[in-house]
């Protein structure tokens, strides 16, 4: 079985490897010397400032029931070290009401394996907030999961699943041997639960990243190939596709070294740098809740170990979250955002552009 770089004592998995190795490639002949701070500055920004909160994104914990070779969080059955407590969880939805965000987007690992994740759901939706389960569509094979297709769907849920490419080889290849037929068999479930026909109250939306070293095709033009693609050979059905581009981080940092392909990464995505993607970064609208209740500017920041700042230069926790010296913060950059930048842009919620 495939170990976490957690599990095998890797030097990667520690977050400041992680961002000295991506530093320590000489991008001095790249545009803006590689360096993000110059490259806002040439976009006529000088810092990343925050919009209004929009997105309550809840970090679960990193346990998954699978390994990923993509991952950049490290999850995996190995990662129980690392899971949110229910006085967390109850921290969270108390600074949510805080907060004006009107979507709360669980991720993992897999969210579905915390003992959390129905409470989390049942008391967002409660409230009234339109709520994202991050799945690995796999998870929803677990003896004790089965039910999860049809209970997501009563509470109105939005199901955001990966799926590398929607033919098998693509998909094996970044996630292990009978990935994708069991991906299949998830979806299946979710179609017959009424996901993927249209329903606003039972989205289905597809994410996928590039299995190598490149960034994603147009992400408009290629959705209607997959719906074609998966209905034809499938009989499945989905309402929308995302992509997200691949950050040099965890895993995939570990595959970009250990391939020879870092550099040249590193070089596409800084000469991709698009400033139209700015306005719409995560990290300008989302914020991002660790399984400890510490507060970040986005899922990657918060990987890398690099927290919210305030002005002070203090960090936050959710269970004393303060919102207006949140609002007045400026987000945390180093040279991983150019992935969120280059090209079309990616974030959560797929291309920006």
């Amino acid at each position: 079985m495939t170990l976490s770089l957690h599990a095998r004592g890797a030097p990667l998995a520690a977050p400041a490897r992680q961002i000295a190795a991506v530093d320590s490639v000489d991008l001095s002949a790249s545009a803006h010397g590689g360096d993000f701070a110059r490259a806002l500055a040439a976009s006529g920004r000088d810092t990343l400032l925050p919009g209004p909160i929009e997105i309550f994104q809840i970090n679960l914990g990193k346990l998954c029931n699978m390994t990923c070779r993509h991952c950049h969080v490290d999850a995996g059955p190995d990662r129980t070290d690392e899971m949110m407590d229910r006085a967390t969880a109850e921290a969270c939805l108390r600074a949510l009401d805080r907060t004006g965000a009107h979507t709360v987007d669980l991720t993992g690992g897999a969210p579905e394996l915390s003992p959390n994740f129905r409470y989390v759901v049942d008391e967002a939706a409660a409230r009234g907030k339109h709520v994202i389960d991050r799945c690995n569509l796999t998870i929803l094979l677990v003896p004790g999961l089965r039910d999860l297709p049809s209970w997501l769907a009563e509470r109105g849920v939005e199901v955001v699943c990966s799926l590398p490419h929607y033919r098998k080889r693509g998909t094996d290849a970044q996630r292990g041997d009978g990935t994708y037929e069991k991906s299949l068999q998830a979806l299946h479930l979710l179609n017959e639960a009424g996901y993927g026909a249209g329903d606003a109250r039972r989205r289905l939306t597809l994410v996928s990243n590039p299995v190598g070293a490149f960034l994603p095709a147009n992400q408009h033009a290629t959705e209607r190939e997959w719906k074609e693609g998966l209905l034809r050979e499938h009989g499945i059905v989905f309402d929308r596709l995302i992509f997200l581009n691949n950050m040099p981080i965890s895993r995939y940092l570990e595959w970009l070294e250990s391939s020879g392909n870092l550099a040249s990464y590193l070089e596409l995505l800084v000469a991709s740098f698009n400033p139209g993607t700015i306005d719409g970064l995560m990290c300008r609208n989302t914020l991002s809740i660790a399984w400890d209740g510490r507060v970040y500017d986005c899922d990657f920041n918060q990987m890398l170990d690099l927290p919210a700042q305030g002005s002070s230069g203090g960090g936050f926790h959710v269970r004393d979250l303060d919102v207006a010296a949140l609002a007045a913060r400026r987000v945390v950059t180093r040279r991983h955002c150019f992935g969120c930048t280059a090209g079309a842009g990616s974030s959560c919620g797929g291309a920006l552009e």
